[in-house]
């Protein structure tokens, strides 16, 4: 099973995972980066901090960027 790591990139920072997780496929992997983005962007509002526009970059294990998930696209509208 292929392994990708959800990097955090903000305006000024970046966040590195050092050890990735198992998938079957990208987009199982996309999915978790948007629960995983929800779950970050409640703690932040619970504790009044200022949501900056963060995403994941989504690596392979070799390093190349599979995909970018934007936290806000993680988020739902009516």
């Amino acid at each position: 099973m292929p392994r990708y790591f959800f990097h955090i990139r903000s305006s000024d920072r970046f966040e590195t995972d050092p050890e990735g997780a198992e998938f079957e496929t990208l987009d199982k992997a996309i999915e978790d980066a948007r629960m995983a983005a929800r779950e970050i962007m409640s703690e932040k509002v619970l504790l009044g901090e200022e949501l900056d526009g963060q995403r994941f970059e989504i690596t392979t294990e070799d390093g190349v960027v599979a995909a970018t998930v934007l936290f806000r696209s993680a988020l739902r509208f009516s």
